[in-house]
């Protein structure tokens, strides 16, 4: 097996549970987002958001649209832009903090100092993963992390999003281990020519796939696949 040089790593339910995004993250911003509207509906993110609501519902006010979006988890950009400002004013406030499992920061650590390549890749916006990792319940991990990809480069579930993610990162697919907890994401990634292993976390009711390795945390990742471990 080639050992990988590059990470490329989901969130929800791969670094951090999907609890924390279903049962804090969502619905903070879905408490705020009047509220949020009200004072910042003015500004250039938001009237570009705007704009791309308009597409999605045309004629639609845009906060029937967020709401209706919300309640269906839908990945599209505009919603997950506004989302992301919603949050990044809780992490300023100290109201919210990222959760991250516990074998995460350490393996980070230690593959980073390895001189491993590291990146995320999940539908929340690029802005909103940075926040996450700078504001997490293990400090600022951002040092460690190369780039941050979101649904702007393509759906998770579309081969050619993972190829253009490692024609961004400059590296062969193959050079690159995708991990993930969602096997159609894992297809994908497969089918682009990346080294893929589902993340099969206990907390989080995952199943195990057929197709693809799958491990129930970190650790296991780094024994399967020859990473450096604690």
């Amino acid at each position: 097996m080639r050992i990988p040089a590059t990470i490329l790593a989901d969130i929800e339910g791969t670094t951090t549970p999907i609890s924390f995004v279903h049962e804090t993250l969502f619905p903070y911003a879905h408490a705020r987002l009047d509220g949020f509207l009200a004072l910042h509906a003015h500004e250039p993110e938001i009237q570009a958001a705007f704009a791309e609501l308009a597409e999605i519902a045309p004629g639609a006010p845009p906060v029937e649209t967020l709401r209706a979006l919300m309640d269906i988890d839908a990945k599209v950009a505009p919603l997950k832009t506004i989302q992301g400002l919603i949050w990044a004013e809780g992490y300023a406030k100290r109201e919210l903090k990222g959760a991250l499992y516990t074998d995460v920061p350490p393996a980070f650590r230690l593959w980073s100092n390895a001189g491993l390549d590291l990146n995320i890749y999940s539908s929340g916006s690029r802005a909103a993963q940075q926040l996450l990792f700078r504001h997490s319940v293990a400090g600022d991990l951002t040092i460690l992390i190369r780039q941050y990809f979101d649904t702007r480069i393509g759906g998770k579930r579309e081969s050619q999003s993972y190829l253009a993610i490692a024609d961004a990162l400059q590296t062969s697919p193959a050079d690159i281990l995708f991990l993930s907890d969602v096997e159609l994401e894992l297809d994908a990634a497969a089918q682009a020519g990346l080294q893929v292993c589902q993340l099969v976390r206990e907390a989080d009711g995952t199943q195990a796939c057929a197709q693809h390795p799958s491990v129930p945390d970190f650790d296991k990742v780094a024994a399967l696949f020859g990473l450096p471990r604690l």
